[in-house]
């Protein structure tokens, strides 16, 4: 992961990895049966499926994340905190 200065008021930002880039492009996909995304996550990703939550999560906390691809990641962070709320 590398830093990057921004322009505005020189605070850097991370910047996110392939890997992270991957997650997140991975995850905007639709999928129909939860097997199958499970089975895609193994292949595609190289990931075991409980890893790929837990860095699909901390992405979700990142505004790099966020620069990303908004619509995705705001939909995302609303779904978490609402299974949160309901806990």
């Amino acid at each position: 992961m590398s830093r990057v200065r921004c322009p505005e008021g020189g605070a850097t930002v991370e910047e996110l990895t392939q890997r992270d880039r991957a997650v997140l492009t991975f995850e905007a996909r639709a999928w129909r049966a939860r097997g199958a995304k499970d089975a895609a996550i193994r292949e595609e990703l190289g990931l075991s499926p409980t890893r790929y939550a837990q860095l699909l999560n901390a992405l979700l906390d990142r505004e790099a994340a966020l620069a990303f691809d908004p619509v995705l990641v705001n939909r995302l962070r609303r779904i978490r905190d609402e299974r949160r709320a309901r806990r």
